[in-house]
């Protein structure tokens, strides 16, 4: 049975989707068969992430609504084998996400897969809560502001309570905490609260700092999930989060401000 992985967060423009293609990307290239979902129905932009925008032809709702089956839907990843996307519906209603049809496909993905990710939209609204409801494993990302903290903090709560295991008093859904778009040195500066400071209010396992990088904008417009971009330091902190979400031991990086050069120095750069 696969291990399924909701990437969550109170707040939209966070990462959440930057995430679910980078996570997916580096478990599919470590040869975990994975597929991830976008359950953004209206608003989708995984498959533009992931650079398969032109080869949508069905979607998530037409697999649900019985209009396709899984194989016509499913996207394979040209960048590798072991990875697909299920794209969402750019022209239905929210609610055309059922529980029980996203329980039948999540069902019928878990006898092929090893991890399904599920790209959630933000906040508490329908699809946010269908994203949810299966998981196993709950990414919550976070920006290192008030705002975006106090509403993950918010979510924290409707993962205990309204997830499929909440309800049968199952085990409760394993939760991380992934921080992205950090700045050491405006937190140095009190402008940003600190990797500490989010953790004291979350109470979460430190999954990962992904730090603020122009890479992740250019893989995004380029429909490349940025863990490919090894060169950038986004892509290694996202290679860094797969790793210890597969239980490596592997120290954070980008946590700190960087040393100035003596050259830099001199000049006041």
């Amino acid at each position: 049975m696969a291990k399924i992985i909701v990437i969550t967060s109170g707040k939209g423009g966070v990462g959440k989707t930057t995430t679910a293609a980078s996570i997916s990307m580096g478990l599919a290239q470590r040869g975990h068969r994975t597929v991830v979902i976008d359950f953004d129905v209206g608003l989708r932009n995984l498959d533009l992430i992931m650079g398969c925008e032109r080869r949508v032809v069905y979607d998530f709702v037409h697999v649900i609504n019985g209009e396709a089956n899984l194989s016509q839907a499913l996207i394979r990843d040209k960048r590798c084998d072991a990875l697909y996307v299920l794209p969402a519906s750019q022209t239905r209603d929210k609610e055309a996400l059922t529980k029980e049809g996203v329980g039948k496909v999540l069902e019928t993905l878990s006898q092929t897969y090893d991890y399904i990710v599920c790209d959630s939209p933000a906040g508490i609204e329908h699809g946010a809560n269908m994203a949810m409801y299966y998981a196993d494993d709950a990414i919550v990302v976070t920006n290192p502001e008030v705002s975006s903290v106090r509403d993950s903090d918010r979510m924290l709560g409707i993962l205990a309570s309204k997830s499929r295991r909440a309800e049968n008093n199952e085990e409760p859904i394993r939760e991380y905490l992934l921080l992205t778009r950090y700045v050491p040195e405006r937190v140095q500066r009190g402008e940003m609260l600190s990797v500490e400071d989010v953790q004291e209010i979350l109470s979460l396992e430190l999954l990962g700092v992904i730090p603020e990088s122009q890479a992740v904008l250019n893989a995004s417009n380029s429909g490349i999930p940025v863990i490919l971009d090894a060169e950038s330091d986004a892509g290694q902190a996202y290679r860094d989060v797969v790793a210890r979400y597969l239980g490596e031991d592997v120290p954070h990086r980008f946590l700190d401000t960087r040393k100035k050069g003596f050259l830099s120095r001199l000049l006041g750069s």
